[in-house]
């Protein structure tokens, strides 16, 4: 995008009401790219101006959520803090006409009997919004709008606005659900003689119920997504993609992106004017594509700093199963719970299916599953040193296929597994050995 701003400036400015979701995130997510990719700044701004509902713990969730998509903030700021600012230009807008003090009949019983309002020229404010071309709204129907409580408890329009123009923001980048509080808070700036920022309003991001994603409707927070095992840069491409597309873009072309890549191709003219679907399917999708695209030593760094950061260590058999461990999980928490409790623990725990399971799929009795158990014991201890998921194959296949093969292979998957889902019979053998094949396989046949 071509700009008339020497350094451009964007803005993040999430309230701490509650943890962030999908759709806050999407909104750091366009700022952050349309600044870096302009070599400019990227600001967090924490608007903690609502006493009653700002919380700690939801500020350090939105630094946490930062830290782990990988988003450093060239500068950082609490909105609270600056309050006597506020203060010092609502002063300035009653001194010079543009504001007033308010006597007000309170409705309720405490209420205050006087506010400060803005002094409404009654004017068409137009104004390019780069995403939805001029928009002109007629601010006579918004009346002298309240800016302040009093004059040290200033409202939201007032001090977004006074800290988009102290912190020299060029673009505000926002949700659509915005565009009526822009006419207003042009006027303030008119009334100040500051610099008019480019306006983007995004589409909203709704849930695959229709609804709009809100954490005040529980929509799920991100630091859950990162506690799961899903990747930072996985989560990234996803909302980027959500009300965004490349150039270019047609069916079946590319839609796994890199940050690099992303920074490279993403510009604000791209963005549609229709709202984006936040699906957890598609995300998961992203996530193993991004996870399939990881070196092995790649992945296995990237699960080691996740189990640490639960309490938990890697197995030492993990590189013996590294790829299909790889193949058969799409989050790290997939890889994480196959590793220690669920269909690669056979690698370390003496299985104990019971016979009930051991003929479920094999079609037989279980006077003819125990026959077939010890005449496979018996093709597999001819089996020499090279113990392998290929001869082991090579040892039984013609059997089975020769018998039926429900009844042979079923049972020996499940005497080397216990599981009713596991990878094949062959590649059990290979991974866990002779020794311990054969003996799983007398323990599995003395069951029936």
């Amino acid at each position: 995008m071509n700009s008339t701003h020497d350094t451009i400036v964007t803005r993040f400015p999430p309230s701490p009401t509650g943890l962030l979701q999908a759709g806050n995130v999407r909104t750091a997510v366009f700022n952050y790219l349309f600044a870096k990719k302009h070599g400019g700044k990227f600001v967090l701004r924490i608007e903690d101006t609502d006493r009653e509902r700002s919380k700690s713990e939801y500020e350090q969730n939105i630094i946490d959520t930062m830290k782990w998509l990988g988003f450093e903030y060239d500068e950082f700021y609490r909105q609270s803090e600056h309050a006597p600012r506020h203060s010092e230009v609502l002063s300035k807008l009653i001194e010079q006409g543009d504001a007033y003090v308010s006597q007000e009949t309170p409705k309720e019983a405490g209420q205050r009997a006087e506010v400060i309002r803005f002094k409404n020229p009654n004017t068409a404010v137009t104004f390019t919004d780069v995403i939805r071309g001029d928009i002109t709204i007629d601010t006579t129907d918004l009346g002298d709008f309240v800016i302040g409580r009093s004059l040290t408890e200033p409202l939201y329009h007032l001090g977004v606005t006074v800290d988009d123009f102290d912190e020299g923001i060029t673009h505000v980048i926002r949700g659509e659900d915005h565009i009526s509080n822009t006419p207003r808070q042009i006027l303030i700036l008119r009334a100040l003689g500051a610099p008019i920022p480019t306006y983007a309003h995004l589409p909203l991001v709704f849930g695959t119920d229709k609804q709009k994603l809100s954490k005040r409707r529980g929509a799920k927070a991100i630091t859950e997504y990162r506690d799961e095992g899903y990747l930072p840069e996985a989560m990234i491409n996803y909302l980027a993609l959500l009300g965004w597309h490349p150039e270019g873009k047609d069916e079946g072309e590319q839609e796994v992106f890199t940050v690099p890549e992303l920074l490279e191709q993403f510009t604000l003219e791209r963005i549609q004017k229709s709202s984006g679907v936040f699906d957890e399917a598609k995300l998961k999708w992203f996530n193993y594509e991004h996870l399939k695209r990881l070196s092995d030593e790649e992945f296995t760094d990237r699960i080691t700093t996740f189990m640490a950061a639960h309490g938990q260590e890697v197995p030492e058999y993990m590189p013996q199963i590294l790829t299909l461990l790889r193949e058969r999980s799409q989050t790290l928490g997939e890889a994480r719970d196959a590793l220690i409790m669920g269909e690669f623990a056979f690698m370390v725990v003496t299985p104990n299916p019971g016979p009930d399971l051991l003929i479920q799929g094999a079609k037989a009795d279980a006077a003819t599953v125990k026959r077939h158990l010890e005449h496979i014991h018996r093709l597999l201890e001819s089996v020499g040193p090279e113990f392998t998921d290929a001869t082991v194959k090579a040892a039984i296949f013609d059997y089975a296929t020769e018998v039926g093969r429900a009844s042979v292979l079923w049972p020996l998957r499940v005497a080397l597994s216990g599981r009713e889902k596991s990878p094949d019979p062959f590649t059990l053998a290979g991974l866990i050995g002779k020794e311990h094949t054969l003996s799983r396989i007398v323990a599995a046949a003395e069951l029936l």
